[in-house]
Formats: C-alpha cells, sequence, structure tokens
C-alpha cells in the first residue's frame, strides 16, 4: 500500500492537487487483498519449507489448520475482487497491473536459486508504487522509476532484517538470503540499501517536482534508516522483528514528505 501511495502523492505534483482520496482507498483496498494473495501463494508453495523451519511451522497450510485447496480458493477470491479495482485505474496502470503478476509467481522460488530473495522482492512489492503514478497521472515518467528503485533499496534493507530471524533454519534446510550471504556484515548491508533508498526518493522527489517541504520528512526518512541500521544485529531475532515492523513508519514519513512537498505554492522548486 505504501509504494502506492507514494507513486499516487508524486504524480498529484504534475497536475498541482491533492492526491485523490479514492485512489487512496482504492489501492489500501487492493493491496490488502494482493498481499492476502501473495501470502497464501507463498505459503502454498512453501508449504514443506515451512513446516521444517520453527517460525512458520504454524502457518495455516504446515500446521494442517487448511487445505492446500482451501488456500487456492482464497487466493482466487482475493484476485477476483483485485482485478475489480484494477480495471477502474486507467490502461496504463491496468497494463502495469496485470505485469506484476509475473514477479508474483516468481517470487517464492527466488530463494531456492539466489542470495537475493530480497532483491526480488523489492521488483515485486514496489510494482505499486508506479501502478500508483500512473492511476494518478496516466503515465509512467523517470520520477516514478526512480521512486520505484529507492522501494527496491529500501526493501532490500528491510527484509534483510527481517530475514535475519531464519538464519539458523535457512541454512538447515538450505534456503538462501541477503542476511546468510552478508552475515556478520549485515549491518553495513543495511546501511549501505538504506543510503540508496534515501538518496533515490529525494532525486524522485526533485524529478517530479515536489517542493521544499518535503525535505525536512526526507531528513527524517534517512534518520529513522540510519537508526534501524544502526542497531541490526544478527544473534537478536525478536529486534530484528522489531526493527522490520518500523518500517511502516518510514513508508508513512515518506508518503506524508511527498504530499507536504504539494503544498500550494511549494511544487516545483526542489
Amino acid at each position: 500500500m505504501l509504494p502506492g501511495w507514494q507513486g499516487i502523492a508524486l504524480a498529484a505534483s504534475s497536475q498541482h492537487k491533492w492526491p485523490s482520496p479514492w485512489l487512496l482507498i482504492a489501492f489500501a483496498i487492493g493491496a490488502a487483498l494482493m498481499r492476502a494473495a501473495g501470502c497464501a501463494y507463498n505459503d502454498i508453495v512453501d508449504r514443506d519449507i515451512d513446516a521444517r523451519v520453527a517460525r512458520t511451522a504454524a502457518r495455516p497450510i504446515p500446521s494442517g489448520q487448511i487445505s492446500v485447496k482451501q488456500a487456492w480458493a482464497f487466493l482466487a477470491a482475493c484476485c477476483v475482487i483485485s482485478v475489480g479495482i484494477l480495471v477502474t485505474l486507467g490502461p496504463v496502470a491496468i497494463l502495469l497491473g496485470v505485469g506484476s503478476l509475473a514477479l508474483v509467481a516468481a517470487y517464492p522460488f527466488m530463494k531456492r536459486i539466489t542470495w537475493w530473495p530480497q532483491a526480488w522482492l523489492g521488483l515485486t512489492f514496489n510494482w505499486g508504487a508506479m501502478v500508483g503514478y500512473a492511476a494518478a497521472s496516466g503515465r509512467i515518467d523517470v520520477a516514478a522509476v526512480l521512486l520505484y528503485a529507492s522501494g527496491i533499496a529500501w526493501t532490500l534493507g528491510y527484509d534483510t532484517t527481517y530475514a535475519i530471524q531464519d538464519i539458523e533454519d535457512d541454512a538447515l534446510v538450505g534456503v538462501k538470503s541477503s542476511a546468510r550471504r552478508l552475515g556478520e556484515r549485515a549491518r553495513w548491508g543495511v546501511l549501505a540499501f538504506y543510503t540508496v533508498a534515501a538518496t533515490l526518493v529525494v532525486a524522485a522527489a526533485r524529478a517530479g517536482g515536489i517542493g521544499p517541504l518535503f525535505l525536512p520528512f526526507a531528513g527524517l526518512f534517512a534518520l529513522h534508516l540510519s537508526w534501524q541500521a544502526s542497531r541490526v544485529r544478527t544473534d537478536d531475532p525478536a529486534l530484528a522483528l522489531k526493527l522490520f515492523k518500523s518500517n511502516r513508519a518510514a513508508g508513512l514519513i515518506v508518503f506524508a514528505g511527498l504530499v507536504a512537498g504539494l503544498w500550494p505554492g511549494a511544487a516545483g522548486v526542489l
């Protein structure tokens, strides 16, 4: 949802108006549905691995709470409702929305073939930034691509942190992750990813004509990410989860900054 909202706010700058409440609501509902569908699909594909990992063994499918057939039915229902929302967003957004399905379908297999499944997750989770931008403006341009790239780097940081929880179990079952690949250098890797994310989001705002009121929020975003990176430890799974969850606030800070940058008279002067 948050990358979608950010894309909507960024696109609003070219029209010198506030983000559409309808689009924000539509993306909130659509993101909730597609996240649910994506999680269900991921759990279907990963059910054998999940059963062997302590943190995921209690999930509905590996624990036997629901069947694979029921999971597929739930996934289909979420997708049908989401399509109903997507078709209201305009042709460019519709094409982008359909294109995201390939990313979603491939994601669960990435941890089996690359040390960097978090990069693929970044491609997938932040696709909504471009869909939101297209839904609000009817096009894709440099500002949208920069915002998308920023989101990919952001996801690399927070999902590397998230993966710290499973380093030992992942090693036992043969699952790859950026946390395993970086090892004790995870803190520095997360800091590098977050530095790129903060730099690119400022570039996106500049390319999109966002006003200078965005800059205090960009500074707060960078400070928040720096705080996260400074606390990353590979031997503290509980802290890793706490830091991961704090990215809700990080994403809202960027959205709020993009909206603030649209304040009358401020657009186009960053």
